[in-house]
């Protein structure tokens, strides 16, 4: 079986959607013949697309931009949508993994519905959806290994989501709050735009001057 795997952040490294895809890469390598793409301009080429409808399975992971999809990668489903519709027996099933910023990972369901209007508009097959609470902290999470202390809820959710991509089944979308207590989130969270701010020359109170 053939797979698609689409990273859709626009960052060139240290992603939290690379973090998820090198994860996926590492549990279904074996079972299925992977192709990696990165969508970080808002242009897919005709080349690529006609790579991509060669797979049976596209998995796409991307970050959560303003309760939706990056515009970025919106362009880049538009004109996946233009070429799907010239194309006759699609039978490609869809996976998507939204992480965000936020504690709480229901904040990526609308964009799962998107993705999901999306497929069926294509008419292609949809899988499961996966959203990912405390997206920001992945970069940082990465020399722990899969599957131990902050990663833990994660993995296992990447775990559950690559037998239903091995199957190519459809299941109800899964939820995963980040694996620290929320008031240690808010501290790392906190500590971080803190530093931003000295780098930059100021201090916390600057904040508080109105202009």
């Amino acid at each position: 079986m053939k797979a698609a795997l689409i990273n859709g952040s626009p960052k060139q490294e240290n992603s939290a959607s690379a973090v998820i895809v090198d994860e996926l890469k590492s549990i279904l390598h074996e079972d299925m013949r992977l192709t990696e793409y990165s969508f970080r301009e808002p242009v897919v080429t005709m080349e690529r697309m006609r790579e991509m409808s060669e797979c049976d399975v596209w998995i796409f992971a991307f970050p959560l931009y303003v309760d939706s999809i990056p515009s970025h990668l919106l362009s880049c489903l538009m004109q996946l949508e233009d070429y799907l519709t010239e194309l006759e027996d699609k039978e490609i099933t869809v996976y998507t993994v939204v992480n965000c910023g936020f504690y709480e990972a229901r904040q990526n369901a609308p964009a799962l519905d998107i993705m999901k209007n999306w497929c069926r508009k294509c008419g292609l097959i949809w899988g499961i959806g996966v959203g990912v609470g405390g997206g920001g902290m992945l970069p940082m999470l990465r020399e722990i290994p899969s599957g131990r202390g902050p990663r833990k809820r994660l993995s296992r959710a990447l775990a559950e989501l690559a037998d239903d991509i091995k199957s190519r089944t459809a299941a109800p979308d899964l939820m995963v709050k980040p694996g620290i207590p929320r008031f240690l989130y808010k501290i790392a969270a906190e500590m971080g735009w803190r530093q931003q701010i000295k780098k930059n020359g100021k201090d916390v109170k600057d904040l508080s001057i109105m202009v």
